[in-house]
């Protein structure tokens, strides 16, 4: 997450999101498979692997009561001693705090990384900091957040991917980026997701859309090769900032525990 490498500077409002990829940031991983964990739905062996991927290791520093670094399966032990209940995920960016509900210097920690664990119940939050294939989890006091409900968040997804199409549409997006326009006339084909025992089948379907479209607005601002004005390049971010916000939040819905639906 966060700024995106090789990108040239363009001017108007600031977008972050993901970089392209069809799976989920450590951030969500983290949450899905750390909830499920904490909830008795899957083993300590399956939730290490799902996490860490095709990473080395995930350590934790800064738990109340920790003396130094911790494994991640320590770090999440404590958090459950601490009383967490599940482990819900915030993908912030610059004036869409999204997820996050303070402290200040939690949010900012979250705000540069592009993304954050909040641990429920247990009034702490992780933010994870990359160096090469490891991944080190921060904790900082985290505070109640305000959340989108589940359905508002997949009905702002349906209506930003129709008025987006239809942006680009009338700006040659065929032209420009054929890839992109592929993509928006086939929007049922996503990779499916690995999701554990306990999440909602429509959060699953929910988080996979919401990749898709960041994917879509990371690919429709790579502009690099493409003959485009100054103006094509204002009118292409004012057509994407509602897809990326819309993204990025039912993605925090989807995996967020606080709202996922009964059953």
């Amino acid at each position: 997450m966060g700024p995106h490498p090789g990108r040239a500077p363009e001017t108007g409002p600031s977008v972050s999101s993901p970089a392209v990829s069809t799976t989920l940031p450590p951030s969500a991983r983290l949450a899905w498979w750390g909830t499920a964990w904490l909830r008795g739905h899957v083993v300590t062996d399956l939730l290490i692997d799902a996490v860490l991927e095709d990473d080395a290791t995930h350590a934790v520093v800064g738990l109340a009561g920790a003396d130094g670094t911790e494994t991640l399966v320590t770090g999440l032990g404590r958090l459950r001693a601490a009383g967490a209940e599940g482990l819900g995920l915030a993908v912030p960016a610059e004036g869409d705090p999204v997820g996050l509900g303070g402290p200040r210097a939690f949010n900012d920690a979250a705000l540069e990384a592009g993304e954050a664990v909040v641990a429920i119940g247990a009034g702490a939050g992780l933010v994870p900091h990359r160096v090469g294939a490891a991944i080190t989890w921060t904790a900082y006091a985290a505070e109640r957040r305000q959340l989108p409900d589940v359905g508002d968040a997949d009905r702002s997804l349906r209506a930003a991917l129709i008025d987006t199409a239809d942006t680009l549409a009338r700006l040659d997006v065929a032209r420009w980026r054929p890839e992109i326009a592929d993509r928006l006339m086939n929007l049922r084909h996503r990779h499916p997701l690995d999701a554990p025992d306990g999440v909602p089948p429509r959060c699953v379907d929910l988080a996979a859309r919401g990749l898709q479209a960041l994917e879509i607005t990371d690919l429709a601002l790579d502009h690099e090769g493409g003959a485009v004005t100054a103006y094509e390049i204002e009118a292409r971010r004012r057509a994407l900032v509602p897809l990326e916000r819309a993204g990025r939040r039912a993605l925090v819905a989807a995996c967020s525990p606080e709202v996922w639906p009964p059953g």
